[in-house]
Protein backbone atom coordinates (compact mmCIF):
# COMPACT_ATOMS: atom_id res chain seq x y z
CA UNK A 1 0.00 0.00 0.00
CA UNK A 2 1.43 3.41 -0.91
CA UNK A 3 2.60 5.76 1.81
CA UNK A 4 3.43 9.45 1.51
CA UNK A 5 7.05 10.28 2.32
CA UNK A 6 8.81 13.62 2.49
CA UNK A 7 10.76 14.70 -0.57
CA UNK A 8 13.46 17.31 -0.96
CA UNK A 9 14.70 19.44 -3.78
CA UNK A 10 14.99 23.02 -4.91
CA UNK A 11 12.39 25.70 -5.59
CA UNK A 12 13.55 28.06 -8.30
CA UNK A 13 12.00 31.34 -9.37
CA UNK A 14 13.74 32.70 -12.46
CA UNK A 15 13.28 33.79 -16.03
CA UNK A 16 11.26 31.10 -17.84
CA UNK A 17 13.92 30.64 -20.52
CA UNK A 18 16.61 30.23 -17.86
CA UNK A 19 14.53 27.51 -16.21
CA UNK A 20 14.03 25.79 -19.58
CA UNK A 21 17.80 25.74 -20.14
CA UNK A 22 18.82 24.94 -16.54
CA UNK A 23 21.31 22.20 -15.75
CA UNK A 24 20.26 20.23 -12.67
CA UNK A 25 22.49 18.30 -10.28
CA UNK A 26 20.71 15.36 -8.66
CA UNK A 27 21.22 13.87 -5.21
CA UNK A 28 23.14 10.61 -5.24
CA UNK A 29 22.82 9.95 -8.95
CA UNK A 30 19.03 9.98 -8.91
CA UNK A 31 16.94 11.70 -11.56
CA UNK A 32 15.52 15.19 -11.06
CA UNK A 33 11.75 15.49 -11.41
CA UNK A 34 10.57 18.94 -12.46
CA UNK A 35 7.22 20.22 -11.22
CA UNK A 36 6.53 23.44 -13.09
CA UNK A 37 4.44 25.72 -10.89
CA UNK A 38 4.35 28.64 -13.35
CA UNK A 39 6.42 29.68 -16.38
CA UNK A 40 8.92 31.33 -14.02
CA UNK A 41 8.78 28.86 -11.11
CA UNK A 42 9.70 25.20 -10.73
CA UNK A 43 10.22 22.68 -7.97
CA UNK A 44 13.06 20.31 -8.81
CA UNK A 45 12.61 17.12 -6.78
CA UNK A 46 15.91 15.45 -5.77
CA UNK A 47 17.96 18.38 -7.10
CA UNK A 48 20.81 19.58 -4.90
CA UNK A 49 22.13 22.29 -7.23
CA UNK A 50 21.24 24.12 -10.41
CA UNK A 51 23.14 26.11 -12.98
CA UNK A 52 21.05 28.71 -14.78
CA UNK A 53 21.55 31.94 -16.63
CA UNK A 54 19.62 34.40 -14.47
CA UNK A 55 21.53 36.65 -12.10
CA UNK A 56 18.31 37.47 -10.23
CA UNK A 57 17.11 33.89 -9.75
CA UNK A 58 15.84 32.80 -6.37
CA UNK A 59 16.93 29.27 -5.43
CA UNK A 60 15.87 27.81 -2.07
CA UNK A 61 15.64 24.37 -0.52
CA UNK A 62 12.19 22.80 -0.85
CA UNK A 63 11.16 20.56 2.03
CA UNK A 64 7.41 21.11 2.13
CA UNK A 65 6.25 18.28 -0.13
CA UNK A 66 5.37 14.63 0.25
CA UNK A 67 5.06 12.01 -2.47
CA UNK A 68 4.07 8.41 -3.15
CA UNK A 69 4.18 6.09 -6.12
CA UNK A 70 0.91 4.32 -6.75
CA UNK A 71 -1.16 2.59 -9.41
CA UNK A 72 -2.87 5.18 -11.57
CA UNK A 73 -6.21 3.53 -10.86
CA UNK A 74 -5.84 4.46 -7.16
CA UNK A 75 -6.12 8.13 -8.10
CA UNK A 76 -8.02 8.03 -11.41
CA UNK A 77 -11.33 7.29 -9.71
CA UNK A 78 -10.75 10.20 -7.29
CA UNK A 79 -9.62 12.90 -9.74
CA UNK A 80 -11.71 15.84 -10.83
CA UNK A 81 -10.11 15.91 -14.30
CA UNK A 82 -9.51 13.25 -16.96
CA UNK A 83 -6.11 11.56 -16.73
CA UNK A 84 -4.88 11.29 -20.29
CA UNK A 85 -2.15 9.01 -21.54
CA UNK A 86 -0.38 11.98 -23.11
CA UNK A 87 0.03 14.05 -19.94
CA UNK A 88 3.41 13.50 -18.33
CA UNK A 89 2.73 15.99 -15.53
CA UNK A 90 -0.75 17.09 -14.52
CA UNK A 91 -2.29 18.92 -11.62
CA UNK A 92 -5.63 19.24 -9.94
CA UNK A 93 -7.43 17.73 -6.98
CA UNK A 94 -7.43 14.09 -5.95
CA UNK A 95 -10.07 13.32 -3.34
CA UNK A 96 -10.40 17.08 -2.89
CA UNK A 97 -6.68 17.62 -2.15
CA UNK A 98 -4.45 19.68 -4.50
CA UNK A 99 -1.78 17.52 -6.12
CA UNK A 100 0.60 17.19 -9.00
CA UNK A 101 0.86 13.84 -10.75
CA UNK A 102 3.88 12.60 -12.68
CA UNK A 103 3.14 9.72 -15.03
CA UNK A 104 5.78 7.01 -14.57
CA UNK A 105 4.38 4.49 -17.03
CA UNK A 106 0.98 3.37 -18.32
CA UNK A 107 -0.04 2.03 -14.91
CA UNK A 108 1.75 4.16 -12.28
CA UNK A 109 2.00 7.77 -11.15
CA UNK A 110 4.00 9.63 -8.55
CA UNK A 111 1.66 11.87 -6.59
CA UNK A 112 2.94 15.05 -4.91
CA UNK A 113 1.18 17.31 -2.43
CA UNK A 114 2.07 19.81 0.27
CA UNK A 115 3.09 18.17 3.54
CA UNK A 116 0.25 20.04 5.24
CA UNK A 117 -2.22 17.96 3.17
CA UNK A 118 -0.49 14.59 3.66
CA UNK A 119 -2.82 13.29 6.36
CA UNK A 120 -5.97 14.34 4.48
CA UNK A 121 -4.81 12.78 1.21
CA UNK A 122 -3.69 9.53 2.83
CA UNK A 123 -6.90 9.26 4.83
CA UNK A 124 -9.12 9.90 1.79
CA UNK A 125 -7.24 7.33 -0.30
CA UNK A 126 -7.13 4.76 2.50
CA UNK A 127 -3.33 4.85 2.78
CA UNK A 128 -1.33 4.66 6.02
CA UNK A 129 -0.49 7.96 7.69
Amino acid sequence: MPALDGVTGLRVVADARAIDDARWVAAGGSDVTLLRIAPDEVIAIDAVAVELDDGHAIVVDERGLVAATCPIDDVRRRTEWPLTAEAEVSQGAVAGVPVKLVRLDADHVRIFTAAAYAHDLADRLGWPT
